[in-house]
């Protein structure tokens, strides 16, 4: 084989330097490109302790309401959710996430075996209320855990976009819910006016606190709730008690806004006393915890004050 001439050996040098150079580039590492790599995980700091989760999830399965709205909030649609009940379903005021989200249960009795058949790469659930499951939920994937539904939600909704690795994201979302109820509580001059949710059930009228997620909506667009003796987030009255449930605004939860007869007799037989009544649809008022039912919620009750 004829010598490589000097000038020809430095043409081949230069090329064997670019295919190192392109090779090592193949190689770097994730880490010093900028982007994740598949198995690159973060510590999230929970209800149970310190759980490794994916830099990036791609299969998120959730057990609770404010963990649904707040992932279709951030733009992650999990691949499956437990429900409040069977018949209601993935929650409608979700919009088109809605139709490709599974439900693997009920909010209160998650399958265990639903959830695994998605091959999530991420739980996130509930310690007061999925405690017993979390040992199983761990051996399918990493596994998050709010310590309960009834923290205040904004805490929550923190918690989750840690989850999902966008705390920047929910701070953007509730500062822009907080800035909607300052301007619902400056165009209709809500400071010194009360506000009631009253939810019709087995019987009974729930009054639902301050602490409540639609409870602090009101209270966030400047109304204030009456007191009362709060149990927790809410307060049951039986029907003779109706009158407790006044207040300059009242707002009773329905499946239908727009039946009638779905205000309990006994409000209505009662009129005078609720000068300003609305029918309000409980599968946002009472359901729709998060940043995305937060803005459905102010929504209603923007129409509601200008109507």
């Amino acid at each position: 084989m004829p010598s490589l001439t000097p000038a020809r050996g430095a043409v081949a040098a230069l090329a064997l330097t670019a295919l190192l150079a392109a090779a090592g580039c193949a190689s770097t590492p994730a880490a010093e490109t900028g982007e994740p790599a598949d198995d690159a995980t973060r510590s999230v700091e929970h209800a149970r302790g310190t759980a490794e989760v994916p830099e990036a999830p791609q299969r998120v399965v959730v057990l609770e309401p404010v963990q649904l709205d707040t992932a279709v909030a951030l733009g992650v649609t999990p691949v499956g959710a437990a429900v409040l009940s069977d018949a209601a379903g993935i929650p409608a005021y979700l919009g088109e996430a809605a139709a490709g989200i599974e439900s693997v249960g009920t909010v209160m009795e998650p399958s265990v075996e639903a959830i695994a058949a998605l091959e999530p790469d991420l739980i996130i659930g509930t310690e007061s209320r999925h405690a017993a499951l979390f040992d199983q939920l761990e051996t399918i994937a990493p596994t998050v855990y709010m310590a309960t539904q009834t923290d205040p939600w904004q805490q929550n909704v923190a918690l989750v976009a840690e989850a999902l690795g966008d705390a920047e994201g929910a701070d953007r979302l509730l500062a822009d819910y907080e800035a909607r109820c300052a301007k619902i509580a400056e165009q209709f001059d809500t400071a010194g006016s009360t506000a009631q949710l009253v939810r019709p059930r087995d019987g009974i009228l729930t009054l639902y606190g301050p602490d409540s997620f639609a409870g602090s909506a009101l209270e966030c667009a400047g109304f204030t709730t009456p007191e009362r003796a709060w149990e927790d987030i809410s307060l049951d009255v039986s029907p003779e008690n109706v009158l407790d449930a006044s207040a300059d605004l009242v707002l009773v939860t329905t499946t239908d806004v727009d039946d009638p007869a779905t205000l309990p007799r006994v409000i209505a037989d009662n009129a005078a006393a609720f000068p300003e009544l609305h029918l309000v649809d409980q599968s946002f008022w009472i359901t729709g915890v998060g940043p995305l039912g937060g803005m459905t919620v102010l929504d209603d009750l923007e129409r509601l004050l200008a109507g």
